[in-house]
């Protein structure tokens, strides 16, 4: 019965100062452990803990079913997770204008088309076929084997091959190519 964590009774014999003062260092701790040693906001969540456990105190909500330091930590988790939620929750802003490409970025991405269309037109049929499979008609592997009749691993070998013979290609008419793989 005399553990001074536990308080029982009246809380208006609470001294809220004296709590404060003895579990700040806790808090902060325990903040600063959770939110990272660097944070410079460590000290303000510890205030609003705190600031949080004196007013759920007076307001009654602390009934003395367990000890206070338990109380405060569990403030102190809540108020880290909600926390660390608000820094991570993406900001709401709206979708940026794409302006309306004008006639040369037009010209340029019919232009540069029109060179990858003919750089597949030369490729070998069966490399041919697998990338309309695979991109043009957005198959999965597994879709695109079934098919053409090879291995889903088949599938991701002559794609890859494709790749590097339209790189290989375009690179010496100057042109560059996509990114570098899709698997």
């Amino acid at each position: 019965m005399n553990n001074p964590d536990r308080i029982v009774g009246n809380r208006a014999d609470l001294n809220l100062d004296e709590i404060a003062a003895r579990f700040r260092p806790v808090v902060g701790f325990k903040v600063r452990r959770s939110l990272g040693w660097q944070n410079p906001d460590w000290e303000d969540v510890t205030n609003e803990i705190l600031a949080q456990v004196v007013a759920k105190v007076r307001a009654g909500e602390f009934r003395g079913e367990s000890g206070i330091g338990t109380f405060i930590y569990t403030i102190a988790c809540r108020r880290v997770i909600d926390y660390i939620r608000e820094k991570t929750k993406p900001s709401p802003r709206l979708p940026e204008e794409n302006p309306a490409p004008d006639a040369q970025s037009r010209l340029e991405e019919a232009e540069r088309n029109a060179v990858l269309a003919e750089a597949v037109r030369k490729l070998p049929l069966k490399y041919r076929q697998v990338l309309d499979f695979y991109y043009y008609r957005e198959m999965s592997r597994e879709e695109t084997a079934r098919r053409i009749g090879i291995t889903p691993a088949k599938v991701s070998e002559r794609v890859h091959y494709a790749q590097k013979l339209l790189r290989k290609n375009l690179s010496r008419g100057g042109i560059p190519f996509f990114p570098r793989t899709r698997d």
